[in-house]
């Protein structure tokens, strides 16, 4: 991630947030600590993004309602459980649910940091994978509505004068489009024009089946 990440560190007990905001600190970590899963969701809009620490088990609130609250305002930032009195159907609940990992308290500082940097990885790696997305979609935006209409076509393996009948204009026309399409999305060939297509969901993987040269 850029610049120094941030732990979130969501727990009742505030000798365990003290101990570790110590031992995360050392290690370099930016920490914010809550004493309850409420005063989190009240200050995660300005919150800077990074791996939340969470207790299972807090009173009124507990972790896996957070965990759930967080999914439903689409907050897709890495959790790891931490809890002194874990369960099967509670570990299983939770990854399930999305939680990069589920660790038993006491917790050694090694095992600790190691669930944390797997987390910031998988994040970070979850956000550039997203920021390529919108930057194609960006592309995409720049498309007229009958240059979006050959697009979906031509990603399709349709020719251009299959194009061209199903629109009702000619061969021609299509090349043209299709020439324009090309150069606003940045590509050289049908096969980045068809990745493009599959990396936005306007296409499934491996859905176009010939190829024809413009």
């Amino acid at each position: 991630m850029t610049g120094t990440p941030v732990i979130h560190i969501v727990d009742d007990d505030a000798s365990f947030r003290a101990a570790i905001s110590r031992v995360l600190k050392v290690s370099g970590f930016e920490i914010a600590d809550y004493e309850s899963a409420s005063s989190f969701l009240r200050g995660v809009e300005t919150a800077k993004p990074g791996c939340i620490l969470l207790d299972v088990n807090m009173p009124s609130f507990n972790g896996l309602q957070l965990q759930e609250e967080l999914t439903k305002l689409s907050y897709g930032w890495p959790i790891v459980f931490m809890t002194g009195r874990g369960d099967v159907p509670t570990s299983v609940r939770a990854i399930k649910a999305g939680a990069e990992d589920f660790l038993l308290k006491p917790v050694s500082k090694e095992t600790l940091l190691d669930a944390i940097r797997r987390a910031l990885a998988g994040f970070e790696a979850t956000k550039q994978q997203q920021d390529q997305i919108n930057s194609l979609r960006s592309l995409i935006a720049t498309l007229t509505p009958r240059e979006n209409e050959v697009f979906a076509l031509m990603v399709r393996g349709k020719m251009n004068k299959q194009i061209a009948f199903q629109l009702g204009t000619s061969e021609r026309t299509i090349k043209a489009h299709r020439h324009m399409v090309m150069e606003k999305l940045r590509v050289q060939s049908f096969a980045e024009a068809v990745s493009i297509a599959e990396k936005t969901g306007l296409l499934a993987p491996s859905a176009a089946r010939s190829v024809e040269s413009p």
